[in-house]
């Protein structure tokens, strides 16, 4: 069985929340989607991807892991398409897109399908991981050796990705697959809780095995007291039997 918990905040300087987060216990997935473009646009990519989900999932039963992959494949291919159409209608648009986390789960194992800078982290036997790796140019520059860890936290142009979904006609899309254990703990999250918060202050919090409301809260009330510079969204599966 598993739980699932999801929680979405302005933060403390943006004038509207450009995130989305979608949880459907019965087709066994979760989704963070984080908008750009400004206005409005960035709350349309991020609903576009959400109500893709929605219809490539309709009547997934989660029994394969083929299924699910090729429904993480359609689902970022497809909202991708929509995203550009919709910019074509309507040129004032020109620039919105958004980053994604899509978690699916399938009889013992689970796929992730990951594009931009908001991340999945899988806390497992007391061990927690970052998932995905984000598409950003201050990353580019770690994996290159030109800049620390630490010095991609404070980066001027540590918002800047390269890759998202609606910004070209082609998309690459990681997909991350491995097995399922009672326990687990996933964390999907927009990156105005990772560029806020060290990720050694969100495993404390997950270790604390409290509920995934409380724990919800508590990560974005933290991501707030930080600074709270961008929209802040969590969403949190527990593999419970």
């Amino acid at each position: 069985m598993i739980a699932y918990h999801g929680a979405t905040d302005v933060g403390n300087i943006r004038p509207n929340n450009e995130d989305i987060y979608l949880i459907n216990k019965i087709r066994h997935y979760c989704l963070v989607a984080d908008g750009m473009g400004g206005a409005a646009a960035g709350e349309v990519a991020s609903q576009i991807f959400a109500d893709t989900a929605k219809a490539v999932f309709d009547g997934y039963d989660g029994e394969a892991e083929t299924d699910a992959i090729a429904k993480v494949q359609k689902t970022f291919n497809l909202a991708n398409k929509k995203i550009l159409n919709h910019v074509q209608r309507n040129p004032s648009d020109h620039g919105m897109g958004c980053t994604a986390e899509l978690l699916v789960f399938f009889n013992n194992g689970f796929v992730v399908g990951h594009v931009g800078d908001s991340r999945t982290y899988r806390l497992k036997n007391n061990g927690f991981k970052q998932l995905t790796k984000d598409h950003s140019l201050v990353q580019d520059q770690v994996d290159q050796g030109l800049i620390s860890q630490a010095e991609a936290r404070r980066h001027a142009m540590r918002n800047v990705i390269l890759r998202a979904v609606g910004v070209s006609d082609t998309i690459t899309i990681d997909v991350i697959k491995g097995r399922k254990s009672t326990g687990d703990l996933f964390l999907l999250c927009s990156d105005g809780l990772t560029d806020m918060v060290e990720d050694a202050n969100i495993s404390t919090i997950l270790r604390e095995n409290r509920p995934l409301k409380d724990m919800s809260k508590e990560l974005i009330d933290l991501a707030k007291a930080a600074g709270g510079k961008d929209n802040v969204t969590v969403v949190l599966a527990h593999i419970y039997e």
